[in-house]
This record gives C-alpha cells, structure tokens and sequence, in this order.
C-alpha cells in the first residue's frame, strides 16, 4: 500500500515536494475508495465502512468541485485520467 500510495503521488503531483495538493488527495481518495467498494462486495453488511465510503466521495466531490472552480481544463483532464464519470 505505501508503494502504491508514492506512486500515485509521483503521478499527480506539481512540483517535486508537493503531497497535498488536490490533485494528489483525488487521486488518493479515488484508490481508497475503489478498495474500499471492492471490500464492500464481499461484506455488505459491513455499514461502518459504507459510512467511511459515503464520508470520502463526498469529500472527492468536494475536492473536484475546488479544482472545476478554479482550473476547468484540469479538472477534465483529472477525470479522464482517474475514469471518473460526471
């Protein structure tokens, strides 16, 4: 998981020593939470972590409405490259 977590920072990120830009916490969010669906197949009763689920697409859709705010070419090409739907 931190392997894949470094990755997915080296791909999105601006500029060298950036971590926590939205991008980066998209993309991030975005594994979490295809893991975390993937969880939720095999355990559907498992309502603590469908809150956890809830709790991180919204903040996603937060974090996508901020970048389609203030960069709309980047927020299309966001979606395209994480094959998000909107």
């Amino acid at each position: 998981m931190p392997e894949e977590k470094a990755k997915l920072i080296e791909t999105y990120r601006k500029h060298d020593s950036d971590t926590g830009s939205s991008e980066v916490q998209i993309a991030l969010l975005t594994e979490r939470i295809t893991h975390l669906t993937d969880h939720l197949r095999t355990h559907r009763k498992d309502f603590h972590s469908r809150r956890g689920l809830i709790h991180m697409t919204s903040r996603r859709r937060k974090l996508l409405d901020y970048v389609k705010r203030h960069d709309f070419e980047k927020y299309n090409d966001l979606l395209k490259r994480l094959n998000l739907r909107r």
